[in-house]
């Protein structure tokens, strides 16, 4: 299948690429710094040439955008233009190209706000009123024009909600990155509620659950997210049980407790996927990235 990727050098991006190529497919990739040649393009998704740009393609995936809710919240203009304008103008290039699907990286945050003992499952019905920032606000535009654009014929949208994802990265980390770098730096750690709980997801499992997607037809949401809900507290613990040490950890209010449930039953049951990575295994590699990178 020929793939096209925006935001191909992202951190998700550049795991998806290794994992479809792996997998046989062709893939094109689409990003500001790509660093061009036979197989990628540095662009703006926002260029109304952009289509006159692309390789014919069965599908394309849309990871690129403003992806950070601080810099959404900094420039909202931009969060839009980027995010919104930004994937219109990807859906008008995919159609031009005749690809078949468009899959498209939204987020567990267009649920808004939720209350600790919620679950949020596909069928979920999203209150706009609950949706309280620009990052989320965008994702949900972007859900809603790939769905306008299949009732427009496109044959295949496919929106997939991303649980919290993390793994060895530099920078922009997820609670997991931040709290095993500190307790493999220190002796303390500080959390704010050490029940506070999310579907982490690793980075591997997010690029074989979009894998898994390839070929949907019709307009479709899935929840892309952890088995279980892991706690700050669990996180903690896979750290300081993987490095042998004790630490001294506090708690800056126990009760102000902050829990999101994306369930991925849906996923799990049409796509036949299933996170394989652990919470284990993913502290584990994340120890041994941040020790490589000491050296």
């Amino acid at each position: 299948m020929k793939v096209v990727i925006t935001g191909s050098q992202s951190f998700i991006g550049k795991v998806l690429e290794t994992t479809l190529t792996a997998q046989g497919h062709e893939v094109f990739g689409v990003d500001s710094v790509a660093p061009g040649g036979a197989n990628s393009l540095a662009a703006d998704i926002r260029d109304p040439a952009l289509a006159d740009r692309l390789p014919e393609m069965d599908a394309m995936i849309h990871l690129a955008a403003i992806s950070r809710e601080p810099d959404c919240a900094a420039d909202p203009r931009l969060a839009f233009d980027v995010n919104v304008t930004g994937t219109a103008n990807l859906l008008m290039a995919a159609r031009k190209r005749n690809a078949r699907q468009v899959i498209f990286a939204s987020s567990e945050w267009v649920y808004g706000d939720v209350a600790n003992d919620a679950v949020q499952s596909e069928d979920t019905v999203i209150d706009p009123a609950a949706v309280r920032n620009e990052y989320a606000a965008t994702k949900l535009a972007g859900e809603m024009a790939l769905n306008v654009a299949v009732r427009r014929g496109l044959e295949g949208g496919t929106v997939l909600r991303f649980g919290i994802v993390y793994g060895p990265r530099k920078a922009n980390w997820s609670a997991v990155e931040a709290l095993v770098n500190t307790a493999r730096t220190s002796e303390t750690v500080t959390v704010g509620s050490l029940a506070t709980a999310r579907r982490f997801i690793h980075v591997r499992d997010i690029a074989s659950g979009i894998g898994a997607a390839l070929g949907r037809r019709g307009f479709e949401i899935f929840n892309l997210a952890g088995d279980r809900l892991v706690t700050l507290g669990d996180v903690i613990e896979a750290a300081r049980s993987r490095l042998g040490k004790q630490l001294q950890v506090t708690e800056r209010d126990a009760s102000a407790i902050s829990i999101r449930n994306p369930v991925n039953d849906r996923v799990k049951r049409e796509l036949r996927w299933a996170p394989q990575t652990s919470l284990e295994t993913g502290v584990a590699e994340l120890l041994e990235y941040f020790r490589e990178g000491e050296k």
